[in-house]
């Protein structure tokens, strides 16, 4: 008799091990499949551009390139929790597209011919002005007043190589990894002015940690129209891209990106430029 009770409390056991064991797989089975929010892309952005492409404390990410990449994104048929925003640097762009690490980049990425050569662009999105960011009692007014300072960009920006080449040939270059470095040498005086586009410098210029010490020279030392870089060949995105652009400025969502953003610094954009103008 005993040995019966245990043979039966074992078959018992080994019943519900089973029947575990099958609904174990079903529900594995069932969360596998759920393939409707499964899918997402992944962008690339700046992450340390307040008002263009920044993540904030909280992992929050804000700023124009977002808003623009959010909507392009949401016409490509992607809902914003299935955006995934990747940080891409100015001197890994190229390269993260051609690895295929993200699906496109909107990350004030001036198009220039050199660029044009290795990335496909959509756009331009955007028409900035290279100028520069100095100190408020600064006595640098116009670009020749370089010649000697130490002025600061980033690696991979064309921007300080565009002034020593045409502008300001005495000029000495500091090159740092990101921007915001960049802001904190014009802070302490390790360097005498930062130059990019005007919009990165006035999102800089408009932080709460910087108001009132620097100033923008006004000076519109080139134009930079900004395009989103896609991998090149990829044609077919290009022109969703391009697509989802012009519905952005016609349907008025553009126009409320620049002011939500730009606005509190008071900057004075350009209309949004012709979607497809490709030019350097």
């Amino acid at each position: 008799m005993k040995l019966r009770k245990v043979s039966a409390a074992a078959a018992a056991a080994l019943v519900l091990s089973l029947t575990a064991t099958a609904c174990g797989g079903d529900d594995d089975k069932d969360s596998g499949s759920g393939s409707g929010g499964g899918d997402t892309i992944k962008v690339g952005i700046k992450y340390d551009q307040p008002g263009l492409g920044l993540k904030e404390p909280g992992g929050k990410f804000s700023g124009f390139d977002v808003d623009v990449a959010t909507y392009v994104a949401k016409e490509l048929g992607y809902k914003p929790d299935q955006i995934e925003f990747v940080e891409t640097k100015s001197a890994d762009r190229e390269n993260a597209l051609a690895r295929g690490d993200v699906k496109f980049i909107a990350a004030t990425y001036s198009i220039t011919d050199e660029r044009k050569q290795k990335v496909d662009f959509a756009g331009p999105y955007l028409l900035a002005h290279q100028d520069l960011l100095v100190k408020k009692d600064s006595d640098i007014t116009k670009g020749t007043d370089l010649n000697g300072k130490k002025l600061c960009s980033v690696t991979g920006s064309t921007s300080a190589q565009n002034v020593k080449k045409d502008i300001a040939p005495k000029a000495q270059l500091k090159e740092y990894g990101t921007y915001s470095e960049c802001i904190a040498g014009l802070q302490s005086g390790a360097v005498d002015a930062v130059t990019t586009d005007d919009s990165i410098l006035a999102g800089f210029a408009s932080q709460d940690q910087y108001k009132g010490q620097f100033k923008l020279a006004g000076l519109k030392l080139s134009n930079e129209n900004y395009g989103i870089g896609v991998k090149k060949g990829d044609t077919a995105t290009v022109d969703k891209i391009n697509k989802a652009l012009e519905k952005m400025v016609s349907d008025g969502s553009w126009d409320k990106a620049v002011k939500d953003n730009f606005g509190p610094a008071e900057y004075k954009n350009e209309p949004a430029p012709k979607i497809g103008d490709i030019k350097s």
